[in-house]
């Protein structure tokens, strides 16, 4: 669910630019902007704008912007959800440390509302050029896709971040094709996964990433580097300038080319809605849904095994997730329907896995074919006692997993499981 409105630091560039025109990188819009048209097959409908600002002034865009009232609920409803599953610590403050990372990262960005590229007065001429060709792109984007709109789409925190991804994806790719250091590289075999390399490497690099948690570091890449790989994909099977008016909608779109490069797009693999009932007891603070991609990355942050959890969530065929306030704590319900009943046993049993690990408590051995699973984590320092329970129900035909956490008194009774829908 996390994303930056701003670019990341990718690869260094070099050359020097040519200068033309008037205004501050005037020269650099001159030197970009063909190119960028020439290679989406899309051309500029109004002129882009770009303005120098001082990093205190790109500081401040970055903390009203997440501050806003749409970020916060956004993020707040995240962090809850992110320490009910053990991906993040208790302690952790998910805005504040964003706050932080990208205004460690931040170079410039383009303003939707404004329809302005701003950049940081006196930034270095190799940050500055990848900058402007990023961002750039997003300025020729939001002229055939409301970015903004984009952004707003927080109801499904899924198909927002499958269509950030395409719009970063974009921006990386188009970036390092016009990098005269980059560009012939892409074109070598393994030339794609060397720069992957070095752009992770990159961020890594940074103090605060990487002291970030997984989650957090991961979250913020992927649209950034899997945005790119999917935009890669695309391009070698269909022309550039068609990317933004057919955007997948779920990140197993962006992760699986057998979900969205099919003969047809009626054919592709479309998640279904999943709705919860009313929680019997509370009040639902948040509620979205993660998809493939953060399904993968819960999965692997106790599983510790990479392949565990992409196959463990390749299956995933939509869900829902709240995180419900009750008198005694709070809890998580998520509901995950899948695309088979293999794929559907299969995430049970490695969901029940990473819960029994999160707990740190002893393995628990079931009957085979089992479709219950349940964890009574006992009281642990600060933490009161909790109870894990996953099911494999049926719910108009498919199989759907049902999730809970929740403080020990109150088990498996904060919903009813029966009110659980699928709908296509």
């Amino acid at each position: 669910m996390m994303g930056a409105g701003a670019s990341l630091t990718t690869l260094a560039a070099c050359g020097e630019a040519r200068p033309k025109g008037e205004g501050p990188y005037a020269d650099l819009v001159a030197e970009f902007v063909p190119r960028i048209e020439k290679e989406t097959g899309l051309t500029f409908k109004t002129p882009p704008r770009v303005e120098s600002r001082s990093r205190e002034e790109v500081a401040t865009f970055v903390r009203q912007q997440l501050e806003s009232e749409r970020a916060r609920t956004q993020l707040a409803g995240q962090e809850s959800a992110y320490k009910l599953l053990g991906m993040v610590p208790d302690t952790m403050k998910l805005l504040t440390l964003l706050q932080t990372l990208l205004e460690e990262q931040i170079v410039g960005y383009y303003d939707p509302k404004t329809k302005v590229l701003y950049v940081v007065d006196g930034a270095a001429p190799v940050m500055l050029r990848q900058t402007v060709s990023h961002e750039l792109v997003h300025a020729l984007q939001d002229q055939y896709v409301s970015i903004d709109s984009v952004q707003a789409q927080v109801e499904n925190a899924d198909r927002q971040v499958a269509a950030q991804a395409v719009l970063e994806g974009q921006a990386v790719l188009l970036q390092l094709r016009m990098d005269p250091n980059a560009g012939p590289m892409l074109k070598m075999p393994g030339g794609w996964d060397r720069i992957r390399d070095v752009m992770k490497d990159a961020q890594t690099g940074m103090p605060v990433f990487s002291s970030a948690p997984r989650a957090v570091r991961e979250g913020l890449l992927f649209p950034y580097l899997g945005g790119a790989d999917f935009v890669r994909r695309f391009i070698s099977q269909r022309a550039e300038k068609e990317l933004l008016r057919d955007l997948p909608i779920s990140t197993k779109q962006i992760l699986n080319d057998a979900a969205y490069f099919t003969a047809a797009p009626e054919t592709r693999d479309v998640p279904v809605a999943v709705g919860l009932p009313a929680p019997r007891i509370g009040t639902v603070l948040y509620s979205n849904s993660f998809g493939e991609f953060e399904t993968r990355l819960l999965l692997v942050q106790h599983l510790k095994d990479e392949a565990l959890a992409r196959r463990g969530a390749g299956g995933g065929d939509g869900d829902k997730f709240a995180v419900i306030r009750t008198p005694d704590g709070d809890a998580l319900v998520w509901a995950s329907a899948w695309d088979s009943a293999v794929d559907a046993a299969d995430f049970l049993d490695l969901m029940g896995d990473a819960s029994r690990r999160r707990y740190e408590m002893a393995r628990v051995d079931f009957p085979a074919g089992a479709t219950r699973r349940r964890y009574d984590v006992p009281a642990k320092g600060a933490r009161a006692a909790r109870t894990v329970t996953l099911s494999l129900e049926q719910v108009s035909g498919q199989p759907v997993v049902v999730y809970m956490d929740t403080p020990a008194r109150l088990s498996a009774t904060i919903i009813n499981v029966a009110g659980i829908t699928v709908t296509r």
